[in-house]
């Protein structure tokens, strides 16, 4: 766990969290829509049994685990990783968002290196995320974590004609 200030620890999520979570994920939706690979509207209707469960799932083991800045209320800042299923030494980094009122204090870099720990600790010594071609702010942001871009793009998986850009860094 990573404190980032006084009153704000990031640390993987608890089943607990469930509520905060869903909450969250609607800020993230509706904040960068491109970003993430599902709608608000998608989001919203899925029952809080189902979030409850999704939460609960990541919350231990190897295979994935997801990172949450939390300092006391409503989240603010989240970061997940999964074992990539075709390279048995990286995890992917997938749905970092750190609330607007948060960005520039530090907490993207708590997050992403909760994330780091956990994939060094699963025996995987590296990361690799994707980031939407045009996303410049968020491409300085990881370049400063780190990250490099490796040249690949591939399709966004869910938005026709975007592309994605990959970037790798050691966990």
């Amino acid at each position: 766990m990573t404190s980032v200030s006084t009153t704000t620890n990031v640390r993987r999520v608890r089943p607990e969290d469930a509520a905060r979570m869903r909450a969250l994920r609607l800020e993230m939706l509706a904040d960068s829509p491109l970003a993430f690979l599902e709608t608000v509207a998608e989001a919203a209707a899925r029952p809080h049994t189902e979030v409850a469960a999704r939460v609960a799932a990541v919350s231990r083991g190897d295979h994935t685990a997801q990172f949450v800045a939390d300092p006391g209320g409503r989240l603010v800042g989240h970061a997940g990783g999964v074992a990539a299923p075709d390279e048995p030494g990286l995890t992917l980094v997938y749905a970092v968002y750190v609330t607007p009122a948060r960005r520039g204090s530090g907490l993207l870099a708590a997050l992403v290196d909760e994330v780091a720990a956990w994939s060094r600790a699963c025996g995987r010594p590296e990361l690799m995320m994707e980031v939407v071609v045009g996303n410049d702010r968020a491409y300085r942001a990881y370049q400063k974590l780190g990250f490099v871009d490796t040249g690949v793009r591939v399709p966004h998986p869910r938005i026709t004609g975007l592309h994605e850009l990959q970037m790798r860094r050691p966990a």
